[in-house]
């Protein structure tokens, strides 16, 4: 029997290789539920996508302006996960775009091409997290680039958790299969613990949001195509995205207003 240390070690390193395109040395073996298994660490990969996107902004803030220094972090959140999620983002706005029944949604979804409505998607949501992050206070602008893509992370399980297949095949299908209530526990205790201690109140209230938003989109996901597919997830996975930053900074201008 494999100890539990390195079923963790083998299981962080899928998650890793999953979320990002940082080489790293391969799981030496494989299971058929370990995709779904290794969500259990997306949280912690988040964190440390962020952690490199704060120390990259930190620096490029020593020598170029604001503003590019946060388009770098944008620009690096695209690279390092290799476009996966934004590639999400375009097919879902295509699969509205062709205004069709469950069938031709899911058809649009899974064709490589990209049309024009799925360009505007990804365009706008580029631009509302470039705005987000130019926009974080200064006070919490580190403590937010850091959780963001942790929070974006869990909801990325808690919307495969319990969920059903909108078809039977893809890596999204994948992971609904091997994904289960051990895994959604622990990515949920990383996720919530991480954001109280690096954001305070302001990092639960992120929680709770990007919970409710991706709740209430695994719910829609369901009636209208019988369940969800990685294309959705991922979708989903980048307005947490922004839906998290845009809370942070909202938050930020309430308090100094002095509402709070």
């Amino acid at each position: 029997m494999e100890k539990p240390w390195r079923d963790t070690m083998r299981l962080f390193l899928i998650a890793c290789q999953f979320l990002t395109i940082i080489p790293l040395p391969a799981a030496s073996s494989w299971q058929e539920d370990d995709m779904g298994r290794s969500m259990r660490w997306f949280p912690l990969v988040g964190l440390a996508i962020g952690g490199m996107l704060a120390l990259a902004h930190g620096g490029a803030s020593l020598l170029l302006p604001s503003g590019v220094a946060d388009l770098l972090v944008v620009s690096l959140l695209a690279l390092v996960t290799g476009c996966l999620h934004l590639d999400g983002l375009a097919d879902v706005c295509d699969g509205f775009g062709a205004r069709g029944g469950r069938e031709r949604f899911l058809a649009v979804m899974k064709d490589s091409s990209v049309g024009a409505i799925g360009v505007v998607g990804v365009v706008l949501g580029l631009m509302l997290k470039y705005q987000g992050i130019a926009g974080l206070p200064l006070a919490q602008k580190y403590g937010a680039i850091v959780i963001f893509p942790a929070i974006a992370r869990f909801a990325q399980v808690l919307m495969a958790s319990g969920a059903k297949r909108a078809r039977g095949d893809g890596l999204g299908a994948v992971f609904v299969a091997g994904v289960g209530p051990m895994e959604l526990s622990i990515a949920g205790v990383t996720t919530v613990a991480a954001a109280a201690i690096i954001l305070g109140g302001i990092g639960i209230l992120c929680c709770i949001l990007a919970a409710a938003f991706t709740l209430l989109a695994k719910g829609y996901f369901h009636r209208r195509l019988g369940g969800v597919s990685g294309d959705i997830i991922g979708c989903v996975s980048e307005l947490v995205e922004i839906i998290t930053l845009l809370t942070v900074v909202a938050a930020g201008r309430v308090q100094f207003t002095g509402v709070l």
